[in-house]
């Protein structure tokens, strides 16, 4: 069973994503410090959900000679008995610059990571989304989504089987979408969360909305995580865990309190609840 924590990460991280592969949890992050300092995604990995360790370095960037800088936000999928592991490069501001999102290929889901397709998954700005920010989700058909998207635009594509290309890309960004998207699917609805604000103060937080298909542009159904002027501030950019007892937890970084740094950010888990509707309740920061 997970624990509601803050004390998984000794050094500052963001950008979680959470899974749970041959019984360990996994919490692949962003290392969060200046662009040209972060070159490698990191890994916590725990037996019970509450005593965490740390794996840096996951992927093998000498398969990615063309990454320069800012590698971050990872997303991590399982399909057909290989690891699927995307993220973003190189902060490209326009369809001239090198980078975007990449995506590597593993037998373990701890790595390493190995270049799957030689060059990047994605390049450009489609509907004006920056190529960053991406998210697997594997629906019950064993079909792979891929969500991602900055600059206030979200895109949705459908992984081909071999995990090397997409199809169907469509826009569906929601009010209010800044970046970071994440899908789960609980009784027959998929649940959509993202954030809004800006990552680097207190306005950034968390919002859901709920769908009967994943390319449907979800209504949002309110704000689920905020700032807590007595814990800690800016919390957002989430993945989430079912646990092996069936409950929910939101995993996601946050900013402690008296720190301004924009890098100086840590993971953090809270559980999510969920009323008789099957709304998310605002999710309380411990």
């Amino acid at each position: 069973m997970l624990k509601a924590s803050s004390n998984i990460s000794k050094t500052y991280h963001a950008d979680p994503e959470a899974r749970i592969y041959g019984g360990k949890y996994y919490i692949y992050a962003t290392k969060s410090r200046a662009y040209f300092q972060q070159k490698n995604i990191d890994l916590y990995v725990s037996e019970d959900g509450k005593n965490w360790k740390e794996q840096k370095d996951i992927v093998d960037m000498s398969t990615f000679p063309y990454v320069e800088k800012a590698v971050w936000a990872p997303s991590v999928i399982e399909k057909d008995g290989k690891y699927y592991l995307v993220f973003a490069c190189n902060d490209i501001q326009n369809n001239n610059e090198d980078g975007g999102l990449e995506i590597a290929v593993s037998d373990c889901p701890e790595g390493p990571f190995k270049n799957h397709i030689g060059t990047h998954l994605i390049s450009e700005f489609i509907n004006g989304a920056q190529p960053i920010d991406a998210h697997f989700f594997k629906d019950d058909n064993g079909k792979v989504y891929l969500f991602y998207g900055g600059w206030g635009h979200c895109n949705i594509c459908l992984m081909n089987d071999d995990m090397k290309g997409f199809s169907n890309t469509k826009e569906i960004t929601p009010s209010g979408y800044t970046e970071a998207p994440c899908m789960f699917k609980k009784d027959g609805k998929y649940y959509f969360m993202y954030s809004s604000g800006n990552w680097t103060n207190s306005t950034y937080k968390v919002i859901y909305g709920i769908s009967l298909n994943p390319f449907e542009k979800v209504i949002p159904r309110g704000e689920i995580l905020s700032g807590d002027e007595n814990i800690a501030n800016g919390p957002g950019h989430n993945g989430y865990i079912r646990d092996k007892d069936g409950k929910y937890y939101c995993v996601y970084h946050r900013r402690p309190l008296g720190k301004h740094n924009k890098h100086a950010r840590i993971l953090a888990i809270d559980e999510m609840r969920f009323n008789e509707n099957g709304d998310i309740l605002p999710i309380k920061m411990t």
